[in-house]
């Protein structure tokens, strides 16, 4: 009797047990298609509230799914328009994700071909075999960006035109206090040579790594622009080849007219080498060019000059420059 009492006390604990599972799941499944259909709901009135002034947007089909564990937008394609600036932007299939833990973290994948038209280069073509973002957002803004790139082409409006093969490129933003953090590299970049004057150069690549003070608002789009702000460089490179390029460090500052004022250190690498590229790029300054690395080269395989901005006019050394223009308004 008691044996049986027991199987009894069993079968109804799992009763209720099974009960307050099905409830559960079946709140939560509840719960999240609500969210999906707030997120489909905020983003179609998003675009609309942003296609205004000559702008238009799209997203074809926004859709929420993730469904059980991640939401995200799915977009068939996107588009983007500028009508009084002549720009426009167009892509393939857009995703984006959160874990429903965690969803201030938001990861997103764009699918080529895209295609990019403005007045300065005309129509291009871009793809890609990979384009990914991440953010991490707090209350109004991002915390923190990346952004990175594989296999990136651009072709211009024939697309038997190479414009650019790049192999890999990332980007970085985050908030350090009040201050923002940049960062960004690219390898392997290969410019046509219609880029170049016809010149075939090595592969290219770069990194910036710098700190504008107190420019964590700039992550706002009303607070965009530079004017007004200083910051570090601490470093932004450019290689043209193994043990070739030249880098730049040092702090700057603009004025709220748009000038830089900076007080920066230039290191040329392989100064014999970087100038008979130069040679190749601008013939016609080539006796300029020969000149100024001969002394350069006297000073080693990697010299280093300061490089002084005052009002947005530029010395290296001893050597104008020339006028760098100022900022253009936000």
């Amino acid at each position: 009797m008691a044996s049986s009492e027991r199987k009894s006390n069993y079968s109804r604990r799992f009763f209720w047990l099974a009960v307050f599972i099905v409830l559960l799941f079946g709140g939560y499944s509840v719960a999240w298609y609500y969210v999906a259909g707030k997120l489909e709901t905020i983003a179609t009135a998003t675009i609309a509230k942003f296609s205004r002034d000559g702008r238009s947007a799209d997203c074809a089909k926004p859709t929420a799914r993730g469904y059980p564990f991640r939401i995200g937008l799915f977009c068939d394609n996107v588009r983007y328009e500028d009508a009084p600036r002549q720009v426009s932007a167009s892509a393939a299939a857009f995703r984006s994700a959160a874990q429903v833990y965690n969803p201030f973290h938001i990861v997103a994948e764009l699918d080529g071909p895209a295609t990019v038209s403005a007045p300065v280069f005309g129509p291009i073509s871009l793809d890609w075999t990979k384009l990914r973002a991440s953010t991490v957002l707090d209350l109004d803004s991002p915390e923190r960006v990346s952004v990175e790139t594989d296999g990136l082409t651009a072709t211009g409006s024939d697309a038997a035109i190479s414009l650019l093969n790049l192999e890999h490129a990332e980007g970085h933003m985050r908030r350090n206090g009040a201050d923002l953090d940049l960062a960004a590299s690219f390898a392997d970049a290969k410019l046509a040579p219609g880029l170049t004057k016809g010149i075939t150069l090595p592969p290219l690549g770069g990194e910036a790594d710098l700190t504008i003070k107190d420019g964590a608002d700039i992550r706002r789009l009303d607070k965009e622009t530079l004017r007004g702000r200083s910051g570090t460089i601490r470093t932004l490179m450019l290689s043209s080849g193994e043990g070739t390029g030249l880098s730049v460090s040092g702090p700057f500052m603009f004025s709220t007219g748009g000038m830089l004022d900076a007080d920066f250190t230039v290191t040329i690498r392989n100064p014999k080498a970087l100038a008979a590229q130069l040679v190749k790029i601008f013939p016609d300054k080539a006796s300029q060019i020969k000149t100024s690395f001969m002394g350069l080269s006297a000073l080693g395989d990697n010299p280093t000059l300061p490089l002084k901005v005052s009002g947005g006019k530029a010395k290296l050394g001893f050597i104008p420059l020339g006028e760098i223009p100022p900022l253009p308004p936000s």
